[in-house]
């Protein structure tokens, strides 16, 4: 498998440099150079595969024989062993449910696809690997418990103080072993930078082993196809000759829809993609506008989407066609991205109106960026109605228990696996966001 830079096509790597690398040298973002489609059989035997069965052929048309067969499947099986069921909410609306693995976050197919591939291509390696990993939220949770007590990788996951919700926070601060967290005084975008400087950071480079978890690496992208086909799968199977499928995205840095992206492009019959994202609207403002202005993210009460500067963003537009320069699109991009997937942006009183609605209306308990999501799909729908609409629910309700309850006025549920960490002890190093001293820090910590 060969992947080239999105901001020189003719750079080109393997997989494993790719994946280890993270970004490459020119600060692009990693994309294949091939996007097979894939064969009119694989679609015909679609509903009755597994969720791993689906993976391991989507890999390998991928992949190749990159990876020996029985290999690649032994990977996509260990990291995959949890489901991603469809719920219908109506006639219109489904929710695909993204939080059954172990951190109760999407997250969780990239990151735990990305630990087995690391530790695949890692055997035998006489350093150490540094994973660093820049959270809103979910990621640092999810890639936590993905390499944790990984032989031969340690993980560094930074994330903004006083912006993630308690629970996430002891996601990332309660495991100890290889798993350390730095307390960023200040955003996401903050944390995000001093991740791309370390890595554009020749000095550093030669003298630590480092490669990225976020979904700026494109071994978190290829996982996060599968679940796209799962969705269409299980629709198959429920109404066959069903209207067309569209999904709606609750958007951050915005891998999870370049996956989806990425699954249209191998073949699966996707009519339109929503975008939905909270007041953060950097993206949904370009496809109205065609004016693409990345700008300081502000907190919302869907964390996990506040992000100013979406990475991926340079995937989509290399998806659609190119920049001109270095930052100016091209109005043919846009008119290319537009005709494919749409915006829309909420604040934080409709998107707790909407938490109440999905409660009363469906009985069916939604965290704050799946509200989003909903809110998203329901306008689409209401120029679209022969749509069927499936809305990825990205995280569990009670990773945002404070104001999940707080809006619904009531408690709920909380799994076991959530609720044991609340009297666990954080331990996180406190970090400002100047790179000086990150480097300073990490040079200690990896020396």
């Amino acid at each position: 498998m060969q992947l080239y830079s999105t901001k020189n096509k003719s750079l080109k790597v393997d997989l494993q440099q790719a994946v280890f690398q993270g970004l490459p040298e020119d600060n692009g973002l990693f994309m294949p150079v091939d996007i097979p489609q894939l064969p009119a059989a694989f679609f015909q035997k679609l509903p009755g595969m597994s969720l791993p069965e689906i993976g391991f052929e989507v890999c390998q048309a991928l992949i190749g024989d990159y990876i020996p067969s029985p290999d690649l499947r032994a990977i996509v099986e260990k990291a995959i062993d949890f489901p991603a069921p469809i719920v219908q909410l109506d006639e219109q609306k489904y929710v695909l449910e993204l939080w059954h693995g172990p951190s109760l976050a999407f997250k969780d197919f990239g990151a735990r696809f990305m630990a087995q591939l690391m530790s695949y291509f890692n055997q035998g390696a006489s350093q150490d690997l540094v994973i660093l990993v820049a959270t809103s939220g979910d990621t640092g949770g999810a890639v936590a418990s993905g390499f944790y007590q990984t032989p031969g990788i340690r993980v560094v996951i930074l994330y903004p103080s006083g912006k993630v919700s308690l629970l996430q926070e002891k996601q990332l601060t309660t495991l100890g072993h290889n798993v350390t967290a730095l307390e960023v005084n200040g955003t996401f975008d903050d944390c995000q930078a001093l991740v791309k400087q370390a890595f554009l950071d020749a000095d550093i480079r030669r003298r630590i082993r480092l490669s990225s978890a976020n979904s700026i690496n494109i071994a978190r992208l290829i996982p996060q196809a599968f679940y796209y086909f799962e969705a269409y799968r299980q629709l198959l199977v429920q109404q066959p000759a069903g209207n067309p499928v569209v999904f709606c995205v609750p958007s951050g840095n915005f891998g999870n829809l370049t996956a989806g992206l990425l699954a249209q492009r191998m073949g699966l019959p996707v009519r339109h993609f929503i975008a939905a994202t909270n007041i953060n609207d950097v993206i949904p403002a370009y496809l109205h506008t065609g004016n693409y202005q990345p700008r300081p993210s502000h907190p919302t009460l869907s964390n996990a989407m506040d992000v100013g500067n979406p990475s991926n963003f340079v995937r989509m537009v290399d998806m659609y066609g190119a920049y001109e320069g270095d930052a100016n699109l091209n109005e043919m991009t846009w008119q290319n991205m537009r005709e494919q997937v749409s915006g829309y942006a909420f604040d934080d009183q409709k998107t707790a109106d909407a938490v109440r609605e999905i409660d009363e209306r469906y009985h069916y308990l939604m965290d704050p960026h799946g509200a989003v999501g909903y809110l998203a799909l329901k306008d689409y729908q209401q120029q679209h109605p022969h749509t069927r609409g499936v809305i990825l629910e990205t995280a569990h309700p009670a990773k945002f228990l404070d104001d999940v309850e707080r809006i619904l006025g009531r408690e709920i549920d909380v799994p076991e696996r959530l609720a044991e960490l609340a009297n666990r002890p954080k331990e996180a190093v406190s970090m400002t966001t100047q790179y000086g001293d990150f480097r300073s820090w990490l040079e200690q910590y990896a020396g």
